[in-house]
């Protein structure tokens, strides 16, 4: 990543440190380590229950692990405050929004639901944040209405409401087409030059990988096998990557 991405940068660093997690007697992830660095876009890809999203989720607080840590700006996520310190926001694979809610109420509810601005001020910012992903004027329109890429786009919005220091992305592109994969990927990439977050994506699109990624880490049977440039992992000779360079083996 240059340097002027970093200066740029009003996101945070993420630091994974000999991270360990067991279900039911197997060990999913084996002492994971890796660093994303603040305004980073860094792209996690691997084989389907290699633990990708496993990760994703102590990253963002839902798991805890058997052994290691995660820093946020240097500090455990386990200390006292810092996870209420740090904003961070998840976008889900199926966009998760609420098909009894206007997309408009989606993209506002954490604000009107811990009563943070008054409504012309959440009607405001809504709007602001969805003409950011190139919807504005969809406010009144129910998520039903809404195409594949669109809602993906909705979410990206509602996570832009509480002014993120770290996006984490499961399966941005997932049961999308080519072209809306495409939208998605360069609003992920637009994001990143626009605001410097940091952007933590997890994919087995290797079309949106090696598109937008700074860097990229390449996950197999819970260990990290390889972390670098997208054009570092391509001349990687590991066989699970040239497998997947090859499209004989995909990372799902």
């Amino acid at each position: 990543m240059n340097n002027a991405t970093q200066q740029n940068s009003k996101g945070v660093s993420v630091q994974v440190r000999g991270l360990r997690r067991s279900f039911g007697g197997q060990e999913v992830l084996k002492g994971i380590d890796l660093e994303v660095r603040p305004g980073e876009i860094f792209v996690l890809m691997g084989p389907s229950g290699s633990g990708k999203s496993v990760l994703l989720k102590h990253v963002i607080g839902l798991e805890t692990p058997d052994a290691g840590e995660i820093l946020i700006n240097g500090e455990s996520i386990l200390a006292d405050g810092v996870m209420d310190k740090h904003r961070m926001a998840l976008v889900f694979q199926s966009g998760a929004l609420l098909n009894s809610l206007t997309v408009g109420e989606n993209v506002g509810l954490y604000l009107s639901e811990h009563n943070l601005n008054t409504p012309e001020e959440i009607a405001r910012i809504v709007s602001e944040k969805l003409e950011v992903v190139g919807l504005k004027g969809t406010e009144d329109k129910s998520p039903g209405d809404l195409s594949g890429g669109m809602k993906k786009r909705v979410a990206i919005a509602r996570a832009l409401v509480i002014e993120p220091q770290l996006i984490l992305y499961d399966e941005p592109t997932s049961e999308l087409d080519p072209v809306s994969a495409v939208v998605i990927g360069r609003e992920i990439r637009d994001l990143n030059r626009r605001i410097g977050v940091t952007s933590l994506v997890v994919s087995h699109d290797r079309d949106l990988a090696f598109g937008i990624a700074h860097r990229i880490a390449v996950i197999n049977e819970g260990n990290i096998i390889a972390i670098g440039a997208p054009d570092e992992i391509k001349r990687s000779h590991h066989p699970v990557i040239q497998n997947f360079l090859n499209a004989d083996f995909n990372l799902e």
